[in-house]
């Protein structure tokens, strides 16, 4: 039987933590996440939206694709690397290092080459 997500997810966001030698308490403070709900995400309770997750990969200055992956938001690649060819919107909406003005003008840009869809639905 295979782990679900979020199990996964909190496994790899508690590895993670550790491997950046931070507390709970400490991440739960760099993200702005609530240290009861952190504990939550990590013992596989709570499933974070991709908002929280974003969050969480500033605080563990990780990408937040990482994150997304685990949490069975994004599929990996099947080679057992992170997903190769992600999707550019969910590049964009997933970068911790972008304002949100700076994502609005990115998705804009990307449609205005690719599509039509509603350009700014993060």
């Amino acid at each position: 039987m295979t782990p679900s997500p979020v199990n996964d997810l909190g496994g790899f966001l508690k590895e993670q933590r550790q491997q950046a030698q931070l507390s709970l308490r400490q991440l739960a403070e760099r993200s702005g996440i609530s240290n009861p709900y952190l504990s939550q995400i990590e013992r596989g309770l709570k499933k974070p939206s991709g908002e929280i997750l974003q969050a969480l990969a500033k605080g563990l200055r990780i990408s937040a694709e990482q994150l997304y992956v685990h949490a069975g938001l994004l599929d990996a690649d099947p080679s057992g690397g992170e997903r190769s060819a992600l999707d550019v919107r969910t590049a964009i909406r997933a970068d911790p290092l972008l304002t949100d003005r700076q994502r609005g003008v990115l998705l804009d840009l990307y449609a205005s080459f690719v599509d039509d869809e509603p350009k700014r639905s993060s």
